[in-house]
């Protein structure tokens, strides 16, 4: 990427940070926060690049730019004192908006002397082919440059790159762990308003785009292996229960099978009692009844042998008496 394009790219960038800042109501101030961080972030990695690359190769190359190139320099450090600042002052400060107003003046100051005076003269020095080198350099070390202000760190070569590179590390190493610290937190939240049934609150993270994107990711990955459990615990009920249900539905198969088989077995054995009865009673009447038929023969034939008798010795009286 051409050097000038990429610088006037970050120009562009910050510019719409300010015009965002300003047009924020006076209590917004989440809002001054949020953009107030970001500024923070793109002026200090643009000033870093531009101390540890840009300003020596126009300086050792370009006839002309150093008055320039050493003005720029110190209105560097003025700006990281601003924001150094700024970094750790809360937006409710009454010099809160007061500051960013001075930084924003001097940052387009600084940025009209730039693209007016000292681009135009180091890309007609440097040609196309150089500044795609030089332009390719600084988006590597964009990755690597601090993220934060360091208004005492050494501002020119050869410190300023290595100085430049360990404070990048801490930098991000610092923006990577307050993110997670955030992002924890708010995961936390999240879980207490899931156990609550309340609903999540809407925090919104500090720090620059790399602290941002840290908490984001923390919180969004917490909250994803919250569902997976949550899942995982829904579909378990739902196996346990449909065993459960199974295994009624059996019980209560079996249960009914057993049932009919009772009744059906004492309908049988019922039905057989009052058969047993019946028998029973049939044939006790038969045999009672058989003692009275004999009885009642016995009694006639000896009512009958009586008659005879009587009649007998009545005829035997007759015969004697004549």
């Amino acid at each position: 990427m051409d050097a000038i394009t990429l610088l006037r790219n970050d120009h562009r960038t910050v510019e719409q940070l300010f015009k965002r800042f300003e047009k924020t109501g006076d209590d917004a101030y989440v809002a001054k926060r949020e953009i107030v961080d970001r500024i923070i972030e793109e002026l200090s990695v643009h000033a870093a690049i531009e101390e540890q690359l840009f300003y020596p190769a126009a300086r050792a190359t370009v006839p002309g730019v150093e008055d320039v190139a050493l003005e720029s320099i110190e209105e560097h450090h003025i700006v990281k004192w601003v924001l150094s600042e700024l970094d750790g002052m809360p937006p409710q400060d009454e010099r809160f908006d007061a500051k960013v107003t001075v930084l924003i003046e001097n940052v387009r100051h600084h940025v009209e002397e730039e693209q007016d005076e000292f681009f135009p003269k180091v890309r007609d020095e440097l040609g196309r082919k150089a500044l795609n080198e030089l332009g390719d350099a600084m988006v590597e070390a964009k990755a690597t440059a601090p993220t934060h202000p360091h208004p005492r760190a050494p501002d020119t070569p050869p410190a300023n790159a290595i100085i430049g590179n360990v404070t990048g590390v801490v930098d991000r190493i610092s923006d990577n762990i307050s993110g997670l610290a955030q992002g924890t937190v708010s995961a936390t939240q999240d879980l207490i308003a899931r156990l609550t049934n309340s609903k999540k609150p809407k925090t919104s993270p500090t720090g620059n785009s790399v602290a941002r994107k840290r908490a984001q990711s923390t919180r969004a990955a917490s909250a994803e292996a919250t569902d997976t459990v949550a899942n995982t615990a829904r579909r378990a009920a739902k196996a346990t229960g449909d065993t459960t249900r199974a295994a009624t539905s059996g019980v209560k198969s079996v249960a009914k099978t057993a049932a009919s088989t009772t009744r059906a077995t004492a309908n049988t054995a019922k039905s057989s009692a009052k058969g047993a009865a019946k028998s029973t009673s049939t044939t006790a009447k038969q045999r009672s009844q058989a003692p009275k038929s004999s009885v009642k023969a016995t009694a006639t034939g000896a009512r009958k042998t009586a008659q005879s008798a009587a009649k007998a010795t009545t005829d035997a009286a007759k015969k004697v008496g004549d």
